[in-house]
């Protein structure tokens, strides 16, 4: 059996911390006015970081009793006095300390490479401080990316860039970003934004690493549009062009087209003059480019059929009076999947109610867009249908969710009030699950 004492452990090696007999090593931290010498041990040093390992390996004690002395002007006294007791008695505490306080030990961290400092650190700002630090953007984004060591408070930097990035161009000088940061950013499929302006951003951030270039590209040289070709080299892969409209690319990229290789601009050029033209099996589809996430909406789950139920009574309970609202639902069997927007509100009764704005549709694949239809009102006046007896209803039987006789959950889809039917079938059939969300604005 084997029994652990480490409380007393450290108490021991921090009270050896403070003892002024047997310290073999000198520190001098800070920087004028601001300095202090601290003394230490260097076996201690040595076998807890290997920054001191290295800066020690050649100040051994002498025969002179000369003290090895290292100079350390980048870290302040009071953030060096914390990593001390933590390289003695392995505690670190948060008390009396601020955000602020985290990120300087944080940084001092890195430069002594304590990684378990460093994981420590970064774990429990992201755990506890991500507020402050959604704050305090910029000086969070500047810290994570001075170091390689720093990659979960990266990941945390990049993943509110890509969920807010307006806020983020709009408060931070983007054009200062980092490469790596800037790439790790567009890469992502659930970046928020339109996909040509991320393409205006990024051609923003190389000519601001360009500044003596005009940015009106009819003046450029082949000269200058190889020096922006260069800048943007690791950058132009991770930019979705053939997402991007027949507008778009006429007056967005036409402009630049020497930026690109000619092989991928003509396939470009292709694909915009001939709308049925796809990219190669390289390419994959031209759907492929979209960002999956690419949503200006938050999409609030209200029920679920199996999670739920499926009786009309539990769709208006969590459905009722909750405004613009989207239904899907799975067709047993053929995995289909159909649909209906309401900008409205669900009510358990009323008959009849307009809208402007309703739609219904259906996609036979998942893989294949292009099998979808969209159907939208056209009896403004018959738009929505309510009763306590069936779930949403659009049209009253264009898109009707009921409950057969048996208790199982079906559709009926017979085109009436809506411009085309979804589905080949107007017979009722029987559905896997069905889901409705409201829609909300990011």
């Amino acid at each position: 059996m084997s029994t652990q004492f480490f409380s007393k452990l450290s108490q021991n090696y921090i009270e050896i911390l403070e003892d002024n007999e047997y310290y073999d090593v000198t520190i001098e931290v800070g920087e004028d006015p601001n300095v202090k010498i601290f003394r230490a041990h260097m076996i201690i040093l040595c076998h807890r970081s290997p920054f001191f390992r290295r800066a020690l390996a050649s100040k051994k004690k002498n025969d002179n009793n000369i003290l090895a002395h290292i100079r350390l002007s980048n870290i302040s006294p009071e953030i060096f006095q914390i990593i001390l007791r933590y390289l003695y008695g392995g505690v670190f505490s948060s008390d009396g300390q601020d955000t602020l306080d985290f990120f300087k030990v944080l940084i001092a961290a890195d430069e002594l490479l304590l990684q378990e400092l460093v994981d420590y650190l970064q774990k429990y700002l992201i755990e506890n401080k991500a507020e402050w630090m959604e704050q305090h953007f910029e000086l969070t984004h500047r810290t994570s990316f001075q170091s390689n060591n720093l990659s979960d408070l990266q990941l945390f930097c990049t993943e509110f860039m890509a969920k807010f990035p307006d806020k983020i161009f709009k408060s931070l000088d983007f054009t200062s970003l980092p490469e790596k940061s800037l790439i790790s950013l567009i890469k992502r499929d659930d970046l928020q934004m339109k996909e040509i302006e991320v393409w205006e951003h990024v051609l923003k951030w190389g000519l601001a690493q360009n500044q003596t270039l005009i940015p009106d590209s009819d003046t450029w040289t082949d000269d200058d549009f190889k020096m922006i070709e260069n800048t943007l080299q690791h950058c132009l892969p991770f930019i979705r062009f053939f997402s991007l409209s027949s507008k778009e690319f006429l007056h967005k990229i036409r402009p630049y087209k020497k930026l690109f290789k000619q092989q991928l601009y003509e396939k470009l050029l292709n694909s915009y003059m001939d709308p049925d033209n796809e990219p190669d099996e390289n390419s994959n589809s031209k759907f492929s480019y979209l960002r999956e996430l690419y949503l200006p909406f938050k999409f609030e789950l209200l029920l679920r059929g199996s999670r739920d139920g499926f009786g009309s009574k539990k769709f208006h309970q969590l459905c009722n009076d909750r405004p613009n609202t989207i239904t899907f639902v799975k067709v047993k069997g053929t995995g289909e999947i159909l649909g209906g927007h309401n900008p409205s509100i669900w009510k358990s009764s009323g008959g009849w109610d307009h809208s402007y704005y309703s739609f219904i549709f259906s996609f036979k694949s998942k893989d294949e867009i292009k099998d979808s239809t969209l159907s939208r009102v056209k009896n403004m006046d018959k738009a929505l249908h309510f009763s306590d007896r069936s779930g949403p209803s659009f049209g009253g039987t264009d898109l009707k969710l009921s409950i057969s006789g048996f208790g199982v959950p079906g559709v009926t889809c017979k085109q009436t009030y809506y411009e085309k039917r979804i589905i080949d079938t107007e017979e009722y059939f029987y559905i896997e699950d069905y889901e409705v969300f409201q829609i909300n604005k990011n």
